[in-house]
């Protein structure tokens, strides 16, 4: 769109000298080029390239996404970050307070604690600590270095996390799309066993499960497994009986498609964003659960910790000791968060009908 001025500004005196009328006066001010009007100024965007356009204007959910990568690297990083090893115990160095050099200006960091008599003394001279020795959270009743069992605990509730989600992924889709796919007796039927496995409450199937497994790793990822793939199975199942009345789906079947490649290639990308918030608010919630079990000493077992696990050992010394419970209570409220506010954000993110 261009513009084009008159040759000159005319008044009404000027118009009644000049007794003429000049061509030039009537030309209209702006031109429209109809070509360069309908040329489409910004590139397309996808479904997905959209929705990061929308999850970008989310200052909090941004936030979240940085400090859940930000965990997500620490936890998998935590061999080469721990200061001192997570394992190694030593009862003259036990119940020491967070000394960090270069704050030992800060009452929290500076080493120094409270005896029985009342005095603030330095508890790392008296237990004979090496001057170039620090344990910046300090340490817990074995001697054993506060942060790197947290950086480790970290790494196993994620990991326990991460792959119950993984597990729950699989199993509810496919038992949804079955479900909603087919109909009938038998989506009744497979709705009736959900109802009876959610009206079991978890904590008799871990009791249960640990009856036939070992307590550790392998038998609270299956736990949680067993117990959250419910949800997920509902979701996709009633946006399958969504989907597959559209009419691109009657077109699939009527070129005679494959069920399986109606599912996977038109049902399931169309659900994906559902999919992935889901996803999302079921890692922060079988973070808690396993943090949960491990509070209530069915978890991880020694010498491993869980978050929970230190959660544990934090609170039976909480009044006289309570940075052995603040630190793994900061850092698993940080991932509850991160994560909820991360899926909140991707649900307004991929939701279409949002205000901008």
């Amino acid at each position: 769109m261009s513009t084009e001025l008159y040759p000159s500004e005319y008044n009404e005196k000027q118009l009644l000298e000049l007794g003429t009328m000049d061509d030039a006066l009537f030309q209209p001010k702006i031109i429209i080029d109809s070509d360069e009007n309908e040329k489409i100024s910004t590139p397309s965007l996808n479904f997905f390239q959209d929705a990061w356009r929308r999850l970008k204007k989310n200052k909090a959910a941004m936030i979240s996404l940085l400090v859940a990568i930000i965990i997500i690297v620490v936890a998998i990083a935590a061999p080469l970050l721990t200061p001192h090893s997570p394992f190694k115990q030593n009862p003259s160095f036990s119940n020491l307070p967070p000394k960090i050099p270069g704050l030992e200006s800060f009452s929290w960091f500076d080493g120094k604690s409270v005896n029985r008599g009342g005095t603030l003394v330095d508890s790392y001279e008296m237990a004979g600590v090496p001057e170039d020795v620090y344990f910046y959270l300090g340490t817990d009743s074995l001697g054993r270095d506060l942060l790197s069992r947290i950086l480790y605990g970290t790494r196993i509730s994620l990991l326990v996390a991460f792959v119950a989600v993984f597990i729950n992924l699989v199993f509810g889709i496919i038992y949804g799309l079955i479900s909603g796919w087919v109909g009938g007796k038998l989506d009744t039927f497979m709705q009736r066993i959900l109802e009876i496995l959610s009206g079991i409450p978890n904590l008799v199937i871990v009791v249960l499960m640990l009856l036939v497994l070992k307590p550790g790793i392998t038998s609270i990822i299956i736990t949680i497994a067993l117990t959250s793939w419910i949800n997920m199975s509902r979701v996709v199942r009633a946006q399958t009986i969504r989907l597959k009345q559209q009419e691109y789906v009657l077109a699939a079947r009527v070129l005679g498609q494959s069920t399986f490649k109606i599912m996977f290639t038109h049902l399931l990308p169309n659900m994906l964003g559902i999919i992935i918030v889901q996803v999302m608010f079921a890692i922060p919630s079988a973070i808690f659960f396993e943090a949960f079990l491990s509070f209530i000493g069915i978890g991880i077992p020694a010498p491993n910790a869980s978050l929970g696990t230190l959660l544990n050992d934090g609170y039976q010394t909480f009044r006289f000791l309570p940075h052995l419970m603040w630190y793994p209570a900061i850092m698993i409220s940080l991932i509850m968060l991160s994560f909820n506010l991360l899926a909140d954000g991707l649900r307004d993110a991929f939701d279409p009908k949002m205000k901008e």
